[in-house]
């Protein structure tokens, strides 16, 4: 009888009030004790508020039912695909949601229902790899904004993917810490490539040089991103340059001066498919003829070889010695080792490398007097 005169009442209430009472049964349906009878009726009364042209009325009952497992599983739904105000508040909150009927949702849903569903706690990682796959940017932020979000690593890598243009996605992903080193390494060759397009479009410097210090900025980041990796990852790395032809023999001496032997063993492991316990075994044996053995197996060049094995030895050398060589201090003396090898090589590849390894050593020569300097001032 109650609910009867409810719906009577509704045909001439205005908005607000009925907002009101739309509220107030739905807590009543969650809270009350009373039989199943009146339940019942209860539930068709909020079934008929779904048709109520006034968006607060929908608003109010969502409101009172989004957190709460006992909510009408059929106006929760219908609730869902009511406008995006009133949708957001039941895909973020409801626990009524399983994650095939969240994945489901993502594939036909807009932006703004994407990242309601992103913004859940939690989303679980196949949630998160639906957004990752078909979200819009919108969602995709919203995901990465997440703290309670479980994200794989593939599916970072979709994010990077399909929004690693997008300066906001960009930012988010190489601030995170679970980041594979191959897709940060894919997204700051991707920034340098679009600032030194930007730079070289200002007309600011010629494309030439603007592709010369990125490629050489992208260099340096990815030998910086290859010593932040755990061993584990390295080989994704080198993999990734591999395929996207930054797999040089001027990075791997560069990484190697730098003191990053375990990249080169990483390569090498790649190149030449062998273990990489078994080639790390092999370069650290101290013995020129193994390292020149998988070097060769690898298919380096061999015009290049002294460099490395100069450059290794150096590194062997300073492990060994009672006072710990600074990082700067052991790249520097790695490179004059390696020159000296070069000395009289005159080829065209050999130049190449030792016009990189002057640029290294200048490199850290001021790196090295900047810490010098930060020093001297902490202590001041």
């Amino acid at each position: 009888m109650i609910v009867r005169q409810f719906l009577e009442w509704l045909e001439t209430a205005p908005a607000e009030r009925r907002a009101e009472a739309a509220h107030a049964m739905a807590r009543a349906y969650l809270y009350s004790d009373v039989d199943d009878e009146a339940r019942a009726e209860m539930e068709a009364a909020m079934t008929v508020l779904l048709d109520d042209p006034a968006t607060e009325v929908r608003y109010a009952l969502a409101d009172a039912l989004a957190v709460d497992p006992r909510a009408p599983r059929h106006i929760i739904l219908a609730l869902a695909a009511d406008h995006l105000d009133i949708a957001g508040l039941v895909l973020t909150c409801s626990p009524i949601f399983i994650d095939p009927e969240l994945v489901d949702i993502v594939a036909v849903a807009d932006g703004g229902r994407q990242a309601a569903i992103a913004a859940r706690l939690p989303v679980s990682r196949a949630v998160a790899a639906a957004i990752a796959e078909i979200g819009e940017a919108e969602a995709c932020i919203a995901l990465l904004d997440n703290p309670d979000a479980s994200i794989a690593a593939i599916s970072l890598a979709r994010l990077a993917e399909r929004h690693g243009e997008d300066a906001a996605i960009r930012d988010r992903l190489l601030e995170r810490t679970d980041l594979p080193p191959d897709i940060r390494q894919m997204l700051i060759r991707q920034l340098g490539d679009r600032l030194g397009a930007f730079v070289s479009g200002k007309a600011w410097i010629a494309p030439e040089r603007a592709q010369f210090v990125t490629r050489d900025a992208c260099e340096r980041a990815t030998i910086a991103i290859a010593a932040e990796s755990a061993t584990e990852d390295l080989a994704a790395l080198v993999e990734h340059l591999r395929v996207t032809g930054q797999l040089t023999t001027a990075l791997l001496l560069r990484a190697v001066c730098a003191g990053n032997i375990s990249l080169f063993e990483a390569a090498l492991a790649i190149l030449s498919r062998m273990p990489e316990g078994r080639v790390a075994g092999l370069v650290r044996s101290g013995r020129p003829s193994a390292l020149r053995a998988v070097y060769q197996k690898a298919g380096m060049p061999a015009s290049a070889f002294e460099a490395f094995a100069a450059a290794i030895e150096t590194a062997r050398e300073a492990s060994h010695e009672s006072v710990p060589v600074s990082r700067h201090a052991l790249a520097r003396r790695t490179v004059e080792r390696v020159m000296e090898r070069y000395s009289a090589i005159t080829d065209g590849e050999a130049n190449e490398l030792l016009a990189m390894l002057r640029r290294f050593a200048a490199e850290e020569a001021r790196e090295s007097a900047r810490t010098v300097a930060r020093a001297v001032r902490n202590a001041a």
